[in-house]
């Protein structure tokens, strides 16, 4: 059956007054949105987008609502791309007067001003855009039971450590040692690291090894711990204000997911500066009834930053897009620049 040009019509009215009223939506008020189409032909091209699988019938009298799919093929060709006017440039640039802080208390903050402005559950998220490296090992001896391993990282970030040995090492060792660590281990991934520690054993003494091993060990946990991805949750209360949130249950599922689960919480691993999961396209259960819109933003020193909402799949994805990339536009240029975004009305 072909989605005629009506249908697709149809379909873009039937979600944007769901979007706002939360109510199924009947055939009347679709005729009185489109003029000069009858109810009767409307009420077919209803039948066949529900047989398509764009339109669901809650009850058998009920009009009609957006299924996942019908959200997903609204996003993609019907919605409206909207832009932000000089009012609501003015209060993101006012929300983002923060003070460049610790990364964790600047999430918290920046979550919390995107919540309020969008009335949704926010999350924030920093990490790495890549997988934490090692690029160059150095030994330094201090006596025959301690050294300091010094590691330098993608990005020319350095972490050293005063190792105790569990055996005493000879001097003529660690040249072979830094040489091993250079050659076999850096420029790879942590778990590639742990599977090469067996196939350099028999290449030094056990005493050698050991500490090899705890080198390894040691460049393991820092690089995990420097790639590690800060998630901070705003906003869950806003989900008692939702119809679709009425149930008690229903939103102490969600809630508790965003306090206790959040690190489930979609975060892409591509550079799209937006990208929006719909209903069942989110992995998470708990995220099943649910859309998520997430923004990438631009951090510096190789990391990037994400801010994701979490909604209705009833919610108004073109003014949550808008305002969620203006957020992420304006929090690039505080990182890059210290500087907010031009004060300029992007109304056409």
């Amino acid at each position: 059956m072909e989605l005629t040009e009506r249908k697709k019509q149809i379909l873009k009215v039937v979600v944007d007054d769901y979007i706002h009223t939360a109510e199924p939506v009947g055939s009347k008020a679709i005729a009185a949105r489109m003029g000069g189409v009858s109810s009767a032909t409307i009420r077919n091209e209803l039948a066949d987008l529900v047989e398509l699988g764009y339109l669901e019938q809650p009850h058998t009298s009920a009009g009609r609502v957006p299924s996942p799919k019908g959200y997903r093929l609204y996003v993609n060709e019907l919605m409206e791309r909207q832009k932000l006017s000089l009012d609501e440039t003015e209060k993101i640039n006012q929300s983002l007067q923060l003070k460049m802080e610790e990364l964790d208390r600047l999430l918290s903050q920046a979550g919390r001003a995107v919540s309020s402005f969008v009335n949704y559950p926010t999350y924030m998220a920093a990490a790495g855009k890549k997988s934490m490296t090692a690029q160059r090992f150095e030994l330094l001896p201090v006596d025959d039971r301690s050294c300091i391993v010094v590691m330098m990282m993608d990005g020319n970030r350095v972490k050293s450590q005063l190792l105790r040995l569990q055996l005493k090492v000879e001097m003529d060792q660690f040249p072979i040692l830094v040489n091993l660590l250079n050659s076999h281990f850096t420029k790879i991934s942590t778990k590639e690291m742990n599977m090469r520690l067996m196939n350099v054993a028999d290449q030094i003494p056990p005493q050698a090894f050991l500490l090899l091993s705890q080198i390894v060990s040691y460049a393991v946990e820092s690089l995990e711990e420097a790639g590690h991805r800060e998630i901070v949750t705003a906003g869950a209360r806003e989900l008692l204000k939702l119809p679709e949130f009425r149930d008690a249950d229903k939103a102490h599922e969600l809630m508790s997911f965003l306090a206790d689960s959040k690190e489930n919480l979609p975060v892409p691993e591509d550079d799209s500066p937006l990208k929006i999961l719909i209903g069942p396209e989110n992995v998470s259960d708990a995220l099943k009834d649910t859309s998520v819109v997430v923004a990438s933003y631009d951090i510096g020193d190789d990391m990037r930053g994400l801010i994701g909402v979490v909604g209705p799949t009833r919610m108004d994805y073109a003014t949550v897009a808008a305002r969620l990339s203006g957020f992420a536009d304006g929090l690039t240029r505080l990182f890059g620049k210290q500087e907010l975004p031009p004060k300029e009305d992007t109304k056409e």
